[in-house]
């Protein structure tokens, strides 16, 4: 039976309109039939993985900034924050990216496998990869069976706790092992004014991820006139305070070399007259935040 079974699925492989759709539709037939077993699951997968598509903006080589080691970026496109200061507006639009294979990314990923050493592994960027939750499990589930070290470099804008999304993020939980998260903005009104959306949701990740004791690294962009701000910066202390599973705490200078990029899409750039913050109100900001106190990253 399961020699029939692997027949049909070979034969789909084959078809003109194969899709997702379509092999969803031929498991539900399997599972009617009595047909459902561990090993049509497995076949299943081999198949679902093949034709199911990410898209994706950028690959990065050998990053050393986002995440232990050196490490492979893949930047997801699409992102539902409008941030003042984003400097990746080309990644705003998901369909704007280059479709891949979880297969695709992962060959070319390991061409670079030798320099990662203990520490290094694959970082998922963006845009925001959240915003395509499916692809982003395919992709790290087969990282964690390939034996590489995995990290999510999100702003939590996509998080609830609701649904179906919330028993899918679980599941996306289990094939991580760092999260790289920034705090926007720590004041809700700010906030919404920053990046167009509310920050609760991202505060309730934070939450989460303290519960299940995932590790994070944090990250705050220092705005001038907008995060760089001694009472905001105290009440972002005082929130990361609250959660223990806290491994590094970075200061993110603002710097306007994205401005280009908003000329060559034709958008106005909100920020074009911003300096960058100086050097001492970084090191004041360094010192708010207890960035010191925060050293577990480095064992």
């Amino acid at each position: 039976m399961l020699t029939f079974i692997k027949k049909i699925l070979n034969y789909f492989c084959t078809m003109e309109y194969n899709n997702l759709y379509t092999l969803e539709k031929l498991r539900e037939q399997f599972f009617l039939m009595n047909l459902y077993c561990s090993k049509t699951q497995s076949m299943y997968n081999k198949i679902k993985r093949y034709f199911m598509k990410g898209y994706i903006h950028q690959l990065e080589s050998f990053g050393c900034a986002d995440g232990p080691g050196s490490r492979f970026i893949i930047f997801f496109a699409g992102c539902p924050l409008r941030c003042l200061y984003c400097h990746n507006p080309d990644t705003w639009k998901m369909t704007d990216g280059k479709q891949y294979t979880v297969e695709e990314l992962l060959t070319e990923a390991e061409t670079c496998r030798a320099y990662w050493g203990k520490k290094g592994g694959i970082t998922v960027s963006g845009g925001e990869p959240l915003f395509q939750l499916d692809f982003l499990i395919e992709l790290l589930t087969e990282c964690k069976k390939r034996g590489i070290n995995t990290c999510i470099d999100t702003s939590g804008a996509t998080f609830t706790k609701e649904g179906e999304w919330f028993e899918k993020f679980k599941k996306l939980m289990e094939v991580t092992d760092l999260l790289l998260m920034d705090i926007k903005h720590i004041n809700e009104d700010e906030h919404i004014k920053l990046t167009g959306q509310s920050g609760k949701n991202i505060r309730e990740m934070f939450a989460y991820l303290d519960e299940i004791k995932k590790p994070i690294w944090i990250r705050h962009v220092l705005v001038p006139g907008i995060t760089d701000n001694d009472e905001y910066l105290t009440q972002t202390r005082d929130f990361i305070r609250t959660l223990s599973n806290v491994e590094r705490v970075e200061i993110l200078p603002y710097h306007g070399l994205g401005a280009m990029k908003y000329k060559d899409l034709g958008i106005d750039y909100p920020l074009k007259d911003l300096e960058s913050p100086t050097v001492e109100r970084v090191a004041n900001a360094k010192k708010i935040l207890e960035c010191d106190k925060y050293n577990k990253w480095e064992s």
